[in-house]
């Protein structure tokens, strides 16, 4: 799927909207009282022991079906970079965006094919994979008679964006998994302290 059909599936009344949607951050409504964008404003509750062995084990899940993409090239040519490197300032980063659009065309979510591989640029030039994102159309899920409720995956909820939003997107859901670097603000917040954009050079791409 090419940037325009991504553009165009969610609404977008332009390209440039997708770049706001990159860099900008925003007070998001959010599935499961989480917030989505800042992570740090509301506190949650100590989580119990079995939560703590479900999101373990999600985590886990995510790492067996990303391993093999820790070399970006193995991600090629099913996902492709469509944000550039997405940077939120003082919430961190989220890293670099590599999106299979056959993926997010099928209106599903599956812990073993995520839509977004999200990595790092290093220094050396190299790029380290730092986790998932599992996106999905939020009018495709919710009109299939399947689905009783919103997405979650191994018992995490998705966050909700509703429309209008800032991004002038068509409502959606979506999941940060840091599978492969901690993120301090929790393992499913979108920004991550621990990531940056530094030294993402456009020309390397």
């Amino acid at each position: 799927m090419t940037v325009e059909r991504f553009a165009r599936k969610f609404g977008l009344a332009a390209i440039g909207a997708l770049a706001l949607m990159a860099c900008a951050p925003s007070p998001a409504l959010a599935q499961g009282d989480h917030d989505h964008m800042h992570g740090l404003t509301a506190p949650q509750p100590p989580l119990t022991p079995e939560q703590k062995k479900q999101q373990g084990a999600l985590v886990e899940a995510v790492r067996r079906a990303t391993a093999r993409f820790q070399n970006v090239e193995n991600a090629k040519p099913d996902y492709a970079l469509v944000f550039g490197c997405v940077s939120g300032g003082d919430f961190g980063a989220m890293g670099m965006h590599f999106l299979n659009g056959s993926l997010l065309g099928d209106g599903d979510v599956n812990v073993n094919y995520p839509e977004i591989l999200l990595y790092e640029p290093l220094p050396n030039g190299r790029l380290q994979l730092t986790g998932a994102d599992y996106l999905v159309d939020a009018a495709e899920w919710d009109s299939n008679p399947k689905h009783s409720g919103p997405p979650e995956l191994m018992g995490q909820l998705f966050h909700f964006f509703d429309a209008p939003n800032r991004f002038g997107l068509k409502p959606f859901y979506t999941l940060h998994v840091w599978a492969w670097k901690d993120n301090p603000n929790g393992t499913f917040t979108n920004w991550n302290p621990n990531v940056s954009c530094d030294a993402f050079n456009p020309q390397e791409q």
